[in-house]
């Protein structure tokens, strides 16, 4: 099955005063995610806004996001549970003749 998958390649910060973030990327992690499309190169990268600034001051996270093949593992068999037997089965009945 294929799912989503984030690869989350750089951060960024809002420019004071102005409505422009600035990111910065390692080139070796851009390429890693180049595709083509018409015979030509392309990089496609989504910028979100974190809930909370990191410890760096920065405000958003850049990464791509891509349709990968996910490893299907057999589910592990769930554990059995005790059986609880009832107060009634636990306790012994001994018949004392008269």
């Amino acid at each position: 099955m294929k799912k989503f998958v984030k690869n989350y390649i750089g951060k960024g910060k809002k420019v004071e005063g102005l409505e422009i973030i600035k990111i910065n990327l390692k080139i070796s992690d851009i390429v890693k995610f180049a595709h083509k499309y018409n015979d030509e190169d392309y990089i496609s990268l989504e910028v979100a806004r974190l809930q909370n600034t990191d410890n760096f001051g920065h405000d958003y996270t850049v990464y791509v996001n891509r349709l990968e093949e996910e490893q299907v593992s057999e589910p592990a068999p769930a554990p059995k549970k005790p059986t609880k037997k009832s107060k009634a089965a636990n306790k012994e009945t001994s018949e004392v003749p008269f």
